[in-house]
């Protein structure tokens, strides 16, 4: 649904797709195998409100879960490349995505939008009623994101509200009540995408300045940024702390919160002000690989306590 996640698209040289808004060129626009940024974290608060709750995993509220969560991505997701498509066709690096090219028409996206909502909304229906009264409320945050970069400088701040949201609806989904510990764990979501959202937006910084489009390295400097991402994952990296502590988490959880912070570091070291050339290593490989570490440890640890299958 942000800048971040949208890198990819299908190159000038690939042409239109033949089919106006065919599902494959639908899917490229969505970037739908970038869920795997969302879920983990999904997984994390769902999987350990069942623990908490009666120490079973419940596959059916799972699955709706994964539904949700995907169907919210992808509405957000064509909402932001349907929103941002004229200041796409503006940058060289954006130039290439499928409403420019017009391998998938407007219309076409829409349409797409709206099954993807309605398939979230149904998801959400089927969970529990707190998770239908507070669907729409999620649904906001998505549409207003691509606008912050026309009024703010730190639409990155509403794309980690977005994200946070993830966590909390997740748990809500297990319980049918509201809860503290997920939103520590949504709040270390969004700071954490919204800082790696930082660092993805600094390659766009001329263009951003050239047409007026507001983020924090286009206002403050690249250098700000990256000393701002920096924060935001040192953020992070204590609220995992507070949701470990917070749930009783076990020896795998911490190990894979020390994996987490390693590699923090290591995303740290690769990108600097005047060096952005592994900037998408930092991006894609890992922040794809903090989220399924930290699941995959989070997952054992709480088999190792008893969880049920």
């Amino acid at each position: 649904m942000s800048a971040a996640e949208g890198v990819l698209g299908s190159g000038p040289g690939s042409g239109p797709a033949p089919a106006r808004g065919g599902v494959r060129a639908f899917l490229r626009l969505v970037m739908i195998e970038h869920s795997v940024f969302a879920l983990p974290f999904a997984y994390i608060a769902a999987l350990t409100a069942m623990f908490l709750e009666d120490g079973t995993v419940h596959w059916w509220e799972l699955l709706l879960v994964t539904v949700a969560m995907v169907g919210l991505r992808t509405f957000a997701m064509a909402a932001n490349r349907i929103i941002d498509r004229e200041i796409d066709a503006r940058n060289p690096r954006t130039a290439s995505r499928e409403l420019v090219t017009g391998a998938v028409s407007v219309r076409s996206a829409w349409g797409g939008a709206l099954v993807a909502v309605v398939v979230f909304l149904g998801a959400a229906a089927l969970l529990n009623p707190l998770c239908l009264a507070l669907a729409p409320v999620a649904v906001i945050p998505m549409v207003v994101y691509p606008y912050g970069k026309r009024f703010t400088h730190y639409p990155h701040a509403i794309l980690g509200l977005a994200q946070a949201m993830g966590p909390v609806g997740a748990w809500i989904a297990v319980t049918g009540v509201w809860s503290w510990d997920a939103v520590i764990l949504g709040l270390a979501v969004g700071v954490w995408i919204g800082g790696f959202d930082l660092i993805f937006a600094c390659q766009d910084v001329q263009a951003d300045r050239a047409h007026g489009v507001l983020s924090v390295p286009a206002r403050f400097g690249i250098p700000a940024a990256l000393y701002g991402a920096r924060v935001c994952h040192v953020v992070t990296t204590g609220l995992l702390v507070w949701f470990g502590v917070a749930t009783g988490a076990g020896v795998f959880y911490w190990a894979g919160l020390v994996i987490v912070a390693v590699a923090f570091l290591y995303e740290h070291t690769i990108v600097r002000p005047h060096d952005l050339s592994r900037l998408n290593r930092a991006f894609f490989t890992v922040n794809g690989f903090i989220g399924i570490a930290l699941f995959v440890c989070a997952l054992l640890d709480l088999l190792v306590r008893g969880l049920g299958v």
